[in-house]
């Protein structure tokens, strides 16, 4: 009995705690309200706004506030994007800014906002919102998690937009990195070998540029932009018919490239075919109508061919695309001083100083101009900050100077009483050098008393020529544009012919 008793005991106790949390299961449910699930219904909308079934869309986004009491985030976007193609654009902002309440740390509620501002024409409240989302996308998510993935597996398409966000950035060090890493990984990769091909060239590094668009075109002859790439180097070190032969192949692929029409102009340009290489450039022109390259290489052709005005145009659209490059008013003060502008010359001519801090032919024809115009003291004045420069030059890099430069300066040093060979102390071995700076112009202005400033004027040196000097000269005329991915490199010696590539 006793035993019985025990085991009924037993039993009991285990039963009675084996109800027990149930019991207690069914009251903490029965306290828990049945909310909806506010994003439940997220694929379908998504699903109908990517077909562009937007009718059934909004009748979705419609049902799906109704369940949530207005409160899902992702279908008051999805309406909103609806509103603004169909141009409502006010009702399109009020729902974007319910996201941004709803979701204040998301920066793309706060562009969206921005975006619907800037279409009503509200421009500086656009700017403001602008400002705020990009406080909120200071850190990068995006790179980090990149990183995260390419330790948990390597792939080809991570390592691409990696490098991209580098070059995004302007960091090209870290670019090349990446994409060193990335051709490791994947050896055989014609679109990796290519761009790493493309930042080397950009760099100046031509061997190993040589290198890796080699081996593009070894798996991929018809890869256009490595013979793009190919065709520009050889162009930069003055072998324009083989470069032809090169952009004959790429205008089958990419018969609209701007690049390509850019780079056949300059090797018309640098086989002194003028009228070829403008017909090429207005098609370049034409396809691409904001880029600064092309405007600029446009009037220097026609500074070249005397064609003052339609230089002037050129340079002057330019100028507005690049505001900052010191060779671009040089140039359109060279077109003005032709064009009988004198004092418009003068203020070109000084903003080119102000920001060309390493290029001494600007410092040299702001100087002739202002002898020609009486004015010996300010000419002293710009033929000694030329000397600096030269000097610097001289000390700091092996680049050899034109004949042509060095014999108008050396006439104008004697014209100021300053001697004639102050700064030209280092003798130029090889005229025809590749890494000199040029003023190909026939220096006619000097055949008379200083003559008329008109051969500087079509002086063909290029701002390039001096962005990888070491700094120190007092400044720095480096552009400060995006490092975007070229189809061509730009050059950082440039030719005795001084082309000019994109």
């Amino acid at each position: 009995m006793a035993e019985e008793t025990l085991e009924s005991k037993i039993q009991y106790s285990a039963s009675a705690e084996s109800q027990k949390p149930r019991q207690k299961k069914v009251i903490i449910c029965s306290l828990v309200p049945d909310f909806p699930i506010l994003e439940k219904q997220n694929w379908l909308i998504h699903l109908h706004y990517i077909r562009k079934d937007y009718e059934a869309c909004k009748a979705i986004i419609k049902e799906q506030l109704q369940e949530t009491q207005g409160l899902c985030e992702y279908a008051i976007y999805v309406q909103a994007l609806i509103f603004r193609l169909e141009g409502n654009i006010q009702e399109s902002l009020e729902l974007f800014q319910t996201c941004a309440i709803l979701n204040p740390q998301c920066a793309d509620n706060l562009k969206q906002v921005a975006r619907s501002l800037f279409l009503l024409g509200k421009h500086k409240a656009a700017t403001e919102v602008y400002n705020e989302a990009a406080k909120l996308n200071q850190k990068d998510w995006a790179q980090d998690q990149l990183h995260n993935a390419l330790q948990l597996n390597r792939h080809d398409l991570t390592y691409t937009m990696l490098g991209k966000i580098h070059l995004l950035e302007g960091d090209l060090d870290k670019a090349i990195e990446i994409y060193k890493k990335a051709v490791e990984f994947s050896p055989e990769n014609t679109e990796l070998l290519t761009t790493l091909g493309l930042l080397y060239l950009q760099l100046g590094v031509y061997q190993k540029a040589f290198e890796h668009l080699g081996n593009a075109l070894t798996y991929d002859p018809t890869n256009y932009k490595a013979i793009l790439a190919a065709g520009s180097m050889m162009q930069t070190h003055g072998d324009f018919d083989v470069a032809l032969t090169k952009y004959r192949v790429v205008a089958c692929a990419v018969p609209e490239s701007p690049p390509l029409w850019n780079n056949i102009g300059m090797c018309f340009f640098g086989k002194k075919k003028y009228v070829a290489a403008i017909s090429c450039l207005k098609r370049a022109n034409y396809l691409a109508p904001f880029d600064w390259k092309i405007l600029y290489n446009l009037g220097l052709v026609h500074l070249t061919m005397q064609q003052y005005a339609s230089a002037f145009h050129f340079l002057s659209a330019a100028i507005n695309f690049q505001p900052k490059m010191g060779e671009l008013y040089m140039l359109l003060a060279v077109a003005l001083t032709n064009l009988d502008d004198t004092e418009n010359a003068k203020r070109a001519y000084a903003e080119a100083v102000r920001l060309d801090k390493c290029n001494p032919l600007v410092n040299l024809n702001y100087a002739v101009l202002l002898y020609n115009q009486g004015e010996k003291k300010d000419a002293l004045a710009q033929y000694q900050e030329m000397e600096k420069k030269v000097n610097f030059l001289k000390d700091n890099s092996s680049l050899e100077f034109d004949p042509e430069m060095v014999e108008m300066a050396q006439k104008l040093g004697a014209a100021l009483q300053v001697g004639e060979a102050l700064v030209w102390t280092k003798p130029v071995k090889d005229p025809k050098s590749k890494h000199r700076i040029s003023s190909t112009g026939k220096p006619a202005g000097f055949q008379q008393p200083l003559g008329s400033n008109q051969a500087l004027g079509q002086a063909m040196s290029s701002a390039v020529a001096y962005r990888k000097l070491p700094s120190g000269v007092g400044g720095t005329s480096q552009l400060t544009k995006p490092p975007s991915l070229p189809l061509e490199p730009e050059p950082i010696v440039e030719t005795s012919e001084q082309t000019r590539e994109k």
